[in-house]
């Protein structure tokens, strides 16, 4: 991986990391009340609800889980392919694993009360910022948008990216429809999982097999010179 693409992915981390600090930051100065946002939208959420999108909101949420596990796995397989087959799958993994620990920290630390048990459509435990469903499915999406920018090419890479993270705005968007978490909560998940998505691109791009470029001139005919002597 050449300097630029790490200068610009340590740049877009700052830019994420910056925001995502401002919004807990934000939260934090209105004693971790829901903000004018939040109230809003939570208050459209319920008012949208039927049954039939409640269904499917529970469906998409009910399998956040374990689906970006899979996809974090497969994300890393594809993103160091041509290294042994598990060190990629256990590079995915951590990398979610490793997110996981951080989320639950910053959770806790930040503290921030759900909206009201009354309000929910699905279960749900602990603090709310970032959403953890949130924070998860997007780091999930994330890695395996890696490997498949690695995987693919033209028209095939941007659906496969565009469809993966669809569904990473979807998982979010169904937290706050389903009343369990204030809009912010989700937006704090996305731009938390996406900054590790960043972080965790540093890492994978290292491991992935360096593509051999042209020998300088000199180094390529002492070659073809040696080669000539054979």
């Amino acid at each position: 991986m050449t300097e630029t693409p790490v200068r610009r992915l340590a740049g877009t981390a700052w830019i994420l990391g910056a925001a995502l600090t401002v919004l807990i930051g934000w939260v934090l100065v209105h004693h971790r009340r829901p903000l004018a946002v939040d109230l809003t939208l939570h208050a459209a959420a319920l008012a949208h609800r039927t049954p039939a999108l409640t269904t499917v909101a529970l469906a998409v949420t009910g399998s956040s889980g374990e689906l970006a596990w899979v996809l974090a796995v497969v994300g890393g397989l594809l993103a160091v392919r041509s290294r042994p087959w598990w060190v990629g799958a256990l590079a995915g993994a951590a990398a979610l694993g490793l997110g996981q620990l951080l989320r639950l920290g910053l959770v806790t630390g930040i503290g921030r009360a759900r909206p009201p048990a009354a309000d929910w459509a699905a279960r749900a435990g602990g603090y709310a910022l970032p959403s953890g469903h949130t924070t998860t499915a997007t780091l999930g999406a994330g890695l395996l948008c890696l490997g498949l920018a690695r995987a693919l090419r033209g028209a095939w890479r941007v659906a496969g990216v565009a469809v993966t993270a669809c569904w990473a705005v979807a998982v979010g968007l169904t937290r706050v429809y389903l009343g369990v978490h204030w809009p912010t909560d989700a937006l704090g998940g996305w731009l938390l999982g996406t900054l590790l998505t960043v972080l965790a691109a540093l890492a994978l791009l290292r491991l992935a097999p360096r593509r051999s470029g042209r020998l300088p001139g000199a180094q390529r005919a002492q070659q073809q010179h040696e080669s000539g002597q054979l």
